[in-house]
């Protein structure tokens, strides 16, 4: 159900309680949260896994990102979160907005935006939908 997008990021569709222990176990340090609360009925709420997270030792961040697109906000707290050390994992509700939200953050950081853009695929992420965007922050970060 994860899918490593880099040497260090995974991304996922909703993961449940019993998917926190399963990062853990596989060493994951952070879990970002890129769904809204109340997108749909069956997910897990942001606060249950932000507990669970705590009690597995691992960190909690919520970057909400909605259908309505990415902000400045959004590019900046996943860049910021991405700087940690240990490996990550990124869920919403399919993996998607996680993953493009990732490559708009490498872009930002100054990352290669072909490689950047292979990761994603290799994964089975296609972030052609946010291209233009990501070369605009790479021009503002080079």
């Amino acid at each position: 159900m994860f899918r490593q997008i880099s040497q260090r990021v995974w991304a996922s569709p909703q993961i449940s309680l019993a998917d926190v222990d399963a990062a853990a176990a596989q060493g994951i340090t952070l879990i970002i949260n890129n769904r809204p609360e109340g997108e749909s009925d069956d997910q897990t709420p942001g606060d249950a896994i932000a507990q669970a997270a705590a009690a597995a030792g691992m960190g909690y961040v919520a970057i909400p990102v909605t259908h309505a697109g990415f902000s400045q906000a959004q590019v900046s707290a996943m860049a910021e979160a991405l700087k940690g050390e240990g490996k990550i994992l990124a869920y919403c509700r399919s993996g998607t907005r996680s993953t493009l939200l990732w490559s708009l953050a490498q872009a930002s950081l100054g990352a290669d935006l072909d490689e950047v853009t292979a990761q994603a695929a290799s994964a089975g992420y296609d972030v052609s939908p946010v291209r233009p965007l990501m070369d605009m922050l790479a021009a503002q970060a080079g």
